[in-house]
């Protein structure tokens, strides 16, 4: 793959003699978007933390545009819950991440202000979380991700918590947005419909200690990505079998 943003190369990490990644290897290129599907503990939240700074790998080694991560960190993170301060207006909330790195209350407001219409929230700059349906406070917090202007997104599973129809529309959403912005972006999910509709490729990953079990190519276009096909079922029954493989028998 040319133009790699993020390439991770064997990592392995312990916690307290527990083995939760085994010679992880993924990369991500410039522009893509790509999902990691695994079981519940199987270690996906880990490698976000290693990406962020929250643990060190104990083995292996991370890359980020050709260069050992370390020091500023490249990722913008969405958590898997919107993680809006009820206090704070919408405004505010979305303001955070930039006031964090320094930015005035201000200038936050004047970068954030004009995006509103873009995520769908124009009108709605005054109120408060609680007055927004789960939908919006998504895109709240996906406004709040992107606006920092980090050259990659980590998205942990931001729609897990919504409604099946709520979840749909959202995944279209992003989709749409993606395609405006051609973000660099990895999601952790555990839907594998979700997966094979947002991605350029997939990593399956095993039960712990997580290792590679496969990695996909969804070679279908994606204007017909919200359409059933032969193509997209077959890609999913693929995926399921891969992580079913990996089941204890019942």
């Amino acid at each position: 793959m040319s133009d790699i943003r993020l390439d991770l190369n064997n990592i392995c990490k312990d916690f307290g003699g527990l083995a939760v990644l085994d010679r992880i290897s993924l990369q991500v290129g410039r522009g893509e978007f790509v999902s990691i599907l695994g079981p519940s503990g199987a270690g996906k939240s880990t490698l976000f933390r290693l990406l962020t700074g929250g643990v060190a790998c104990d083995g292996g080694e991370i890359r980020f545009d050709g260069n050992v991560l370390a020091g500023a960190n490249p990722f913008a993170f969405m958590p898997q819950r919107d993680a809006l301060m009820p206090w704070r207006r919408i405004i505010d909330n979305a303001t955070l991440g930039l006031e964090v790195q320094g930015a005035s209350r201000t200038a936050a407001r004047e970068k954030v202000a004009p995006l509103f219409a873009e995520f769908g929230l124009a009108g709605f700059e005054q109120h408060y979380p609680s007055q927004l349906s789960g939908g919006m406070r998504q895109r709240a917090a996906l406004l709040r991700t992107v606006v920092q202007n980090r050259p990659m997104l980590l998205l942990d599973e931001p729609f897990g918590a919504l409604d099946a129809l709520t979840r749909t529309a959202m995944q279209r959403w992003l989709m749409t947005m993606w395609a405006q912005h051609h973000w660099t972006a990895l999601l952790i999910t555990h839907d594998v419909r979700e997966a094979v509709f947002l991605s350029d490729r997939i990593y399956a990953l095993s039960a712990r200690p997580a290792r590679i079990l496969r990695e996909f190519v969804v070679p279908t276009p994606r204007s017909c990505r919200g359409l059933v096909s032969s193509e997209t079922s077959r890609i999913e029954a693929e995926i399921l079998d891969t992580l079913l493989s990996q089941q204890p028998d019942q």
